[in-house]
């Protein structure tokens, strides 16, 4: 019974870990497969993907897709105003939602229950399209950059996340600050911000992926100035162009008439914009991961 017990306690850790390993290990390939099937198809003739029978590897290697979507010079310029949004829509995004959980982490702010659940109703209720059109119009935001950064500065969610965050910090500091003639501002900025770094950088990489990601308020906003055009935006008139052309595939792409050139097509178009678009996002999470799963946790805690 006994040589019985121990053999079991010895292969059940064994089992668990090869089990655990295999699922692992599928749960990866179901992850990564669509993203290398994407970046083969953007790797691929755009005529000859139209065959099928492409998985991993490109059958007939073009720069083609790459060279359609590079070749308008809009596309750089407006690279540049989607860096410059999400920087900007970053920074401020996540400093400022920062200093109002700060400020409604307070127990001894009066005002901190009421304006909380204002901004829990933002997460369930919205005034709609047409009345936020009128408001950006009024504020004077229109074919403005600012008005990429000015909506959605603060939203509820983080702000809830990083206040529970906050909430959970020894209060000892605060009060030994204060006791030593600092200030909330001082507090904040030397004290708060250094220990909510994990969290801190979990809301960046949300607002990051956000702003980079959006192209529907710059169609509302500011699709009447070219100057103000983002990557994403020109990437879906692109797409919509190619989609919805008539013509030849290979002039859409700039090509010439010989026919050694490679065609596109709406598919690997899409292909490539995909991977084009999910390139800088995909330089950035390695620096944030480490800080993601313990941000999370911490900043999710109810009390």
């Amino acid at each position: 019974m006994g040589t019985t017990t121990v053999s079991r306690a010895r292969i059940e850790p064994i089992l668990f870990h090869t089990i655990n390993g295999i699922f692992m290990l599928l749960l990866a390939i179901v992850t990564l497969y669509p993203f290398l099937h994407t970046l083969t198809i953007s790797f691929n003739e755009g005529n000859d993907a139209l065959r099928g029978g492409i998985y991993l590897w490109p059958r007939s290697w073009s720069l083609q897709n790459y060279k359609a979507i590079f070749i308008s010079g809009t596309i750089y310029h407006a690279a540049w105003i989607s860096v410059a949004r999400t920087l900007t829509t970053t920074v401020l995004g996540v400093f400022l939602t920062s200093m109002l959980a700060y400020t409604l982490a307070q127990p001894q702010y009066i005002f901190r229950k009421i304006i909380g659940v204002i901004f829990v109703l933002t997460m369930y209720f919205n005034a709609g399209l047409i009345p936020n059109y009128f408001l950006i119009k009024s504020l004077g935001l229109l074919n403005n950059f600012w008005v990429y950064v000015f909506p959605g500065m603060v939203s509820a969610f983080n702000l809830i996340v990083i206040r529970t965050y906050i909430r959970t910090l020894p209060s000892g500091l605060v009060e030994s600050a204060k006791m030593d003639g600092a200030g909330d501002f001082t507090i904040f900025v030397r004290i708060i911000l250094p220990l909510c770094t994990p969290v801190l950088a979990t809301i960046a990489l949300f607002i990051a992926v956000g702003s980079w990601n959006s192209w529907f308020d710059t169609f509302l906003y500011a699709s009447s100035d070219l100057k103000l055009s983002t990557l994403q935006y020109e990437m879906m008139k692109l797409l919509g162009s190619t989609m919805n052309s008539n013509n030849d595939p290979g002039l859409l792409a700039g090509a010439n008439t010989n026919q050694t050139k490679a065609m596109v097509t709406p598919a690997s178009i899409r292909a490539a914009i995909t991977i084009v678009a999910a390139v800088p996002i995909l330089f950035v999470y390695p620096f944030l991961q480490r800080y993601f799963i313990v941000g999370m946790n911490l900043g999710s805690v109810k009390e």
